[in-house]
């Protein structure tokens, strides 16, 4: 082994319960993450029918929330090195506490929408926060696995906003109709979200701060009893030294030192920029936003939309279970190629499915036997080849990948980047329907196929490398 490699991890020790339960606490921010991005789906029809919106002006109050997440991820990074994970965590949730109660009371489209975008900062913020806290406090041999409570957390926030918005419309007798106080179910559906960002901020307020921040701010003691206490690292001054090390110099860290010299960044954040938008060019919203009209194409009443909705997210949160337990067995690596080749064959399996589709009297595409088992059958496997790789991998590469000093900026660049891709495919994913379902399924087979060239030639195996050596990991195949 040359000097510039990569040290192993040292031998792993049994994973400290205290790690597990502040990586928890901080992953409540992807929970967060999931039941607004849901959330609106129960509402939706409620909303345009409350301020008689067109299905354009319906579609971008759907997607407007991402708008804001891309953003909160962008400035999240410098923020964190200036006030710390914590600080950012518990703003986060004040913020999204307020976006909540001012979308549940919103009088007008664009007041709903300003609040959606609102909340979207906070989930944003969120959303960088937590992958880089939880790699910063796990140790090497168990990060995969507690990075990935991040996608569990995302997954049952998505299933506990179907839940209550079935639950509240089931209440009231229709999203539309009056439920307590006046409010119709529509507005609760929005209210509820109160109670996880009460959760939230409650919890990261009782979390301890990153010893990789603490260590950056001087605060060496902190850090040592932080990875003493609750990471259960044997020798802290040792890894303080380490760490220390990799921060480099004292000087404040500014998006500029991400530049490099291939089209302005370095590398390993165009990796990051890249993993992050595969992850959502392959379409894996599409099935989530607007799975009714999947289903309804297939055979399914519109009443059974819920059930449906829900089949899809237990096999995620089942398949993200499958995950946890592999990541730090198989690696990164191994989980995304299979990923991304299960996801080619059943995206292609849908493309073909629906290039056999007829159009109804409404103009909606509808498909017979046997091509509408095999659209449900490709659809699903598809969530399942995603869920085990791509959904929760990516944040876990994300989390641990960049060198400790770019860490934070770097994460908030590619989080902003995942952003920003979301609310494009969402938003672009009606009028590819328009032009053929097939059309719509085939560009996503396209970026499944992409995705898998992508891992194979440029994103570096990080299993087991301690974050202080993440900067002397390269690329697969480049010389040394």
């Amino acid at each position: 082994m040359s000097s510039t490699d990569p040290a192993p991890a040292s031998t792993p020790r049994g994973i400290h319960g205290k790690v597990i339960a502040i990586s928890i606490g901080a992953a409540l921010g992807g929970f967060l993450f999931g039941f607004d991005s849901s959330v609106i789906n129960g509402a939706v029809d409620s909303i345009a029918g409350e301020f008689a919106l067109s299905d354009t002006a319906t579609g971008f109050a759907v997607a407007s929330a991402l708008l804001g997440c891309a953003v909160g991820a962008w400035f999240a990074g410098g923020l964190a090195d200036k006030l710390g994970r914590i600080r950012v965590m518990v703003a986060s949730a004040v913020v999204f506490l307020l976006s909540a109660v001012g979308s549940g009371f919103a009088f007008g489209v664009w007041d709903l929408i300003g609040w959606r975008v609102v909340g979207g900062l906070a989930i944003g913020a969120a959303s960088v926060i937590a992958p880089a806290y939880i790699a910063e406090v796990a140790p090497a041999a168990f990060r995969g696995r507690l990075g990935s409570l991040q996608q569990m957390a995302i997954v049952l926030g998505i299933f506990a906003s179907l839940l209550s918005d079935e639950v509240l419309a089931g209440a009231a007798g229709g999203a539309s109709n009056e439920l307590w106080l006046g409010l119709e179910a529509w507005r609760w559906m929005f209210l509820t979200a109160v109670i996880p960002a009460l959760i939230y901020g409650g919890v990261a307020l009782t979390l301890p701060e990153s010893p990789r921040y603490l260590v950056e701010r001087r605060r060496e003691k902190e850090a040592a009893a932080v990875l003493a206490d609750y990471t259960g690292e044997p020798d802290p001054e040792h890894r303080i030294g380490l760490i220390k090390e990799s921060l480099g110099g004292d000087e404040e860290l500014t998006l500029s030192d991400l530049r490099g010299p291939r089209f302005g960044l370095q590398p390993i954040v165009w990796v990051g920029i890249l993993l992050s938008v595969l992850q959502q060019a392959v379409g894996i919203n599409v099935i989530f936003y607007y799975s009714t009209a999947l289903w309804q194409s297939v055979g399914f009443d519109e009443s059974d939309a819920f059930t449906t909705s829900t089949i899809t997210s237990v096999t995620n949160i089942v398949m993200t279970l499958v995950a946890i337990a592999l990541v730090d067995k198989v690696g990164r690596r191994s989980l995304l190629l299979t990923g991304s080749i299960g996801m080619t064959v059943s995206l292609l399996a849908m493309a073909i499915a629906f290039s056999q589709s007829t159009l109804d009297s409404a103009g909606d595409a509808q498909l017979d036997a046997p091509w509408a088992g095999i659209a449900l059958v490709a659809a699903n496997l598809f969530v399942v080849f995603f869920a085990v790789s791509w959904g929760p991998v990516v944040w876990v590469l994300l989390g641990e990948m960049f060198p400790n000093r770019l860490r934070a900026a770097a994460l908030a660049v590619a989080a902003a980047a995942q952003w920003t891709a979301n609310f494009a495919i969402t938003l672009t994913f009606p009028v590819m329907a328009g032009w053929g379902l097939q059309i719509a399924y085939g560009f996503y087979t396209l970026m499944a196929a992409l995705s898998f060239w992508f891992v194979l030639t440029k994103v570096p195996e990080t299993k087991g490398i301690e974050l202080e050596d993440m900067g002397k990991v390269s690329a697969p195949g480049a010389s040394r």
